[in-house]
């Protein structure tokens, strides 16, 4: 019984033991995150005080720039209005002073607070007096920034009161302005029914004004073959006809604008200025073809010399001098394209002259903005647009070539950039560029028949 007694006493005592150890090892750990969170908490504070300090020196050098800013622009003012100035600025600066005094005396206030209730606050609580103090200097800043324009708003020469008046000036602009689209969006939806009848005659009469002008070309060209001069009531005819084919243009384009919404008494006086001009142009053109016939020419108004005729002078004297006399068909300023300076090219000169205006040093037309070519019915015509950048000057190239075989030297190897326009002109117009190093059909598919842009051009299919 006593050897149980005494092993009972042992377990007991080996069992308080152990409780007192597990006590002291608790007691321990307690103590060692007590002082680790000590140290974090003084951690913050210090990072608390770091971000006030710093908060601190930048509000001063705020208020320092600020101050000098006000300075500089008193000094400007005293000048003008020293009197009143002087008084509003002083009362402007004692309340931006009392201002930031506040501001600064509630941020110690409150840095002190956080110093002496630290020892309880968490780390959370922390952060939000961080936070607030972060808050407290926007909030400064703002209200510093609001009292300078404010000083600024003072010093200039408009007043709240204009602002407001401009401001609403221009609300009224802004509504009349969405009245006025809603209007014409009215009138072209009440013009909207019969838009597709207006679309099919001005298709009808674009097809009877290319009629027109085939006619009168084939004219010409049977004139010119013939070597005969034409009579004077053919050419008044030739003149009529055009100027009721651009009238026809002129009222189509009209309809067609009325139908969209966007047709008014300017674009119609706009468009038969066009139409003027065209048939001006038809008619100079005729009086040049029947002097180069031999007949008499009408007498034309002389038109004043264009702004770049002085660059057409420069290119051809630079061509001829270098290239020969022979290698430009003609030469003259488009008037009905800018004024652009226009070189017409014999088509075996053509590359010739196109390499010659890309590496001289004088023309130096270093990029292809353009190429394209057009069916004239009595021949094929290739235009290219080059510009400069050395000289910021522009030139056009152009060459006729023969409507049955129409054939010419690509530009590809001077300028990338002909390479793909190159591929649909030869798409839409059959003209063959020789050189060229992947001449295919960029549009239609290879099996396509015909070319589309051609005027004599017929579908091989005719219910595509």
């Amino acid at each position: 019984m006593s050897e149980e007694k005494d092993l009972e006493q042992l377990k007991r005592e080996a069992a308080e033991k152990a409780k007192e150890a597990a006590r002291k090892r608790l007691a321990e750990k307690q103590a060692v995150e007590a002082k680790s969170e000590d140290e974090s908490k003084e951690e913050n504070i210090d990072i608390a005080k770091a971000k006030a300090a710093a908060a601190a020196k930048a509000k001063a050098a705020a208020l320092a720039k600020q101050k000098a800013k006000q300075q500089a622009e008193e000094a400007a003012e005293a000048d003008k209005n020293s009197e009143s100035s002087e008084e509003g600025d002083v009362d402007i600066a004692k309340q931006k002073a009392a201002a930031a005094a506040k501001a600064k005396a509630a941020a110690l206030a409150k840095q002190k607070a956080a110093e002496a209730s630290s020892g309880e606050t968490s780390e959370a609580d922390d952060k939000a007096t961080a936070k607030a103090k972060a808050a407290a200097a926007a909030k400064a800043k703002a209200a510093a920034l609001a009292k300078q324009k404010a000083a600024e708003a003072s010093s200039g020469e408009t007043s709240e009161a204009d602002d407001k008046a401009s401001a609403k000036a221009k609300a009224a602009a802004a509504a009349k302005a969405k009245a006025a689209a809603l209007a014409k969006q009215k009138a072209a939806e009440k013009a909207g029914a019969g838009s597709d009848d207006d679309l099919a005659t001005a298709k009808a009469k674009a097809v009877a004004a290319a009629k027109a002008k085939a006619a009168a070309l084939a004219k010409q060209k049977a004139a010119e073959k013939a070597g005969t001069s034409s009579d004077d009531d053919e050419l008044a005819k030739a003149k009529a006809k055009a100027v009721a084919a651009a009238k026809a243009k002129a009222a189509a384009a009209a309809k067609a604008k009325a139908a969209a919404g966007a047709g008014g008494a300017d674009d119609l006086a706009k468009e038969k200025a066009k139409a003027i001009a065209a048939a001006k142009a038809k008619a100079a053109a005729a009086a040049r073809a029947k002097a180069a016939a031999g007949g008499e020419p009408e007498e034309v108004e002389e038109a004043t010399p264009s702004p770049n005729q002085k660059y057409l002078d420069k290119y051809v004297k630079v061509i001829t001098e270098h290239l020969g006399e022979d290698v430009l068909e003609d030469s003259y300023i488009n008037s009905l394209s800018k004024d652009v300076p226009t070189l017409v090219a014999k088509p075996d000169t053509y590359f010739k002259i196109a390499q010659f205006l890309k590496f001289n040093e004088q023309l130096g037309f270093d990029y292809l903005s353009e190429l394209h070519g057009t069916d004239f019915q009595t021949h094929m015509e290739v235009y290219v647009h080059l510009f400069s950048y050395k000289n910021r000057q522009s030139v056009a190239l152009k060459v006729k070539l023969d409507r049955d075989e129409p054939t010419t030297a690509s530009l590809q190897p001077l300028w990338e950039g002909a390479n793909w326009p190159e591929r649909e002109a030869y798409d839409l117009l059959g003209i063959t560029f020789t050189g060229h190093p992947n001449l295919t059909r960029i549009l239609l598919p290879d099996d396509w028949v015909g070319y589309p842009l051609r005027k004599d051009y017929e579908p091989y299919d005719v219910e595509v």
